[in-house]
């Protein structure tokens, strides 16, 4: 992305605000304006008083009270505007600021979760916030002095020829020459800066990993390696980011200097062409003010195209991110179903992560209201794939799949997904408190719907011993709590909102036997009346389900009530035997495999 269409991009980013942009823009031009006519004024008030001196007479003042007059009303006009134009524009590049940040965050939010399966969500933030505050400066800087500086540059300097074109000449040509400079300059970094981005990225990655990992960290002992990682990755930062400092370094030596040149050079040839008759003390003293006005643009220029260079490679993970079409989504024509009955079919669904070996394939059965249907089968089966492309994490490449008749890709994914809840295996908590965490569910639930709630999931428990009870806080990712305890806060979140599908991935893998029993008779109550699928590797939780799928290398290969697939004697009948659960075994404590 070429700098110009990364600007032009910066800016449409204004949207409703574009307005005060314009309005601020075309302030910056006037300022602009003032700030030309007043060396102007200047000089032609040099030249009467030179004059004067030369015809040995006083000053005449009706000649220069005019000029006076309007230099002194261009002053003010330029510390009235800028001091508006300030203002206006802080206030402008704060709104936008948050409102593209929040814009951006619903964004990311609505991506589906292959896209967050494979970005580190510590990128993820970083990108957040560096590219925001990248926006938010060139927004400002834009407003503040970008606009007048470049029309001083691209506009006035030309118009300095009418003034005295051999000295505008001269000046043009200083200027034309610094700007060769500046762009020998971001030929040789530009590589290095976005390699610095790069390593930025990563040690944003590292550090988030680290910290979101904590315990792991710690119980390894690996306090010192991770540390050890990251002072690697910030010497390579360091590496790359020096020499890109150091010919930004001698740029900002070449403004200085350059700003010595061309006040000698203006006085020397000034001092010749007027020794020759060709121009005046007042030109001369009018593009001195020019030179110190036109360095002053160009270091000005300098420093955007310097910002504008040190951003680009942050703004393009911004856009890169920002311009992210999420897979699923919703259909234009999609519809709102309201609250379904939870019939679900599948029919002939296939679906591969990676195109070539298929997760799940030929998938077909149907599911009537109020039936519990039970996923069984050995880990990478495709039991969760299933019920991940049934709540649309992802789309099936071939066939369909239809709650009541209507097929999922046609409904609002929030419509959706208001009708089906899930208890994962993996815990999923805010850190927030425990009220906050069981409102996702139901944001407008009551406190006696959520005592309720957590009563039927046998979390009331725990929940009147902590300090704050329903408002105790349950930390990052829920590590104040115990495993149980995560899980059973999980199930009343389920609970809470009631929906007619409800799928359980292993819900009460983290409880302890007693607690399990409890807990299951709870579900055992809330599965009536609605669809429930059943993610389980201990079989004895699903003896009670209306149908079990068992799943082999991402087909049904088996479907039956328990009994009926145990006397098949075909995959569930092995898997029952190998948890002793059938009658030629000896009565064993449950085993237990890894989830899925």
């Amino acid at each position: 992305m070429s700098f110009i269409r990364l600007y032009l991009r910066v800016l449409d980013l204004l949207g409703p605000e574009a307005r005060l942009g314009w309005m601020l823009a075309g302030a910056n031009v006037a300022l602009a304006v003032a700030q030309f006519a007043e060396p102007v004024l200047f000089g032609r008030i040099i030249d009467s008083l030179a004059n004067a001196q030369g015809k040995a007479t006083p000053p005449s003042w009706p000649d220069l009270l005019p000029l006076l007059g309007g230099w002194v009303g261009f002053g003010l006009f330029t510390i009235v505007c800028s001091a508006m134009v300030a203002l206006h524009a802080d206030r402008l590049a704060h709104r936008r600021r948050l409102a593209i940040m929040t814009d951006y965050f619903e964004h990311i939010l609505q991506l589906p979760l292959s896209f967050h399966g494979g970005t580190h969500s510590g990128r993820l933030m970083k990108v957040m916030l560096t590219g925001t505050d990248s926006l938010w400066w060139l927004w400002l800087g834009f407003f503040r002095e970008h606009v007048a500086a470049f029309v001083a540059l691209f506009v006035l300097l030309p118009l300095s020829l009418f003034v005295n074109w051999r000295l505008a000449s001269l000046l043009i040509l200083l200027c034309f020459v610094f700007s060769a400079l500046i762009v020998l300059v971001l030929r040789k970094t530009e590589k290095g800066q976005s390699t610095v981005e790069r390593h930025y990225t990563e040690m944003a990655e590292r550090t988030s990993d680290a910290l979101g990992n904590v315990a792991l960290v710690q119980s390894f002992s690996r306090v010192d390696a991770e540390v050890a990682e990251l002072k690697n990755v910030a010497s390579k930062l360091l590496g790359a980011q020096i020499p890109v400092l150091s010919w930004w370094a001698l740029t900002a030596v070449l403004t200085r200097a350059s700003t010595t040149l061309t006040m000698l050079a203006i006085f020397v040839v000034g001092i010749w062409l007027h020794m020759a008759g060709q121009t005046s003390i007042g030109e001369i003293v009018t593009f001195t003010a020019f030179a110190g006005l036109v360095i002053t643009r160009l270091e000005q220029a300098v420093s955007f195209v310097n910002r504008l260079f040190l951003d680009a490679p942050r703004l393009k993970e911004f856009f890169d991110v920002a311009d992210t079409v999420p897979s699923v989504r919703d259909r234009p024509d999609a519809i709102d179903p309201g609250r379904v009955r939870g019939m679900v079919e599948f029919q002939d669904v296939s679906f591969s992560y990676d195109g070539k070996r298929p997760a799940v394939a030929d998938l077909n059965f149907t599911a009537l209201p109020g039936e519990i249907i039970a996923l069984v089968g050995p880990t990478g089966a495709g039991k969760s794939t299933a019920l991940a492309l049934l709540h649309r994490v992802f789309d099936p490449q071939s066939g369909s799949i239809k709650i009541d008749g209507m097929d999922i890709r046609g409904l609002k994914l929030s419509g959706l997904r208001r009708n089906i809840g899930v208890v994962f295996q993996e815990v999923l908590l805010f850190n927030r408190s425990i009220s906050d965490n069981l409102r996702v569910g139901k944001p407008e639930a009551t406190d006696e719907e959520i005592r309720e709630a957590a009563g039927r999931a046998q979390a009331l428990e725990f929940i009147d011993r902590a300090p704050n009870q329903l408002d105790t806080s349950v930390g990052e990712r829920g590590r104040m709590l115990s495993g149980g305890e995560r899980q059973r806060v999980s199930i009343a979140r389920a609970l809470l909102k009631n929906p007619p599908i409800l799928i359980l991935d292993e819900a009460t893998s983290a409880l302890d036997a007693s607690t399990e029993a409890k807990v299951q008779a709870a579900l055992d109550a809330v599965m009536k009346d609605r669809t429930t699928f059943v993610i389980a590797h201990r079989l004895s939780t699903v003896r009670n389900a209306t149908r079990i799928l068992v799943f082999h290398d991402g087909r049904v290969v088996e479907s039956g009530s328990f009994d009926e697939l145990v006397a098949l004697g075909g995959h569930f009948a092995a898997l029952a035997k190998a948890q002793y659960l059938t009658s030629d075994s000896q009565p064993r404590q449950i085993a237990t495999t890894p989830a899925e």
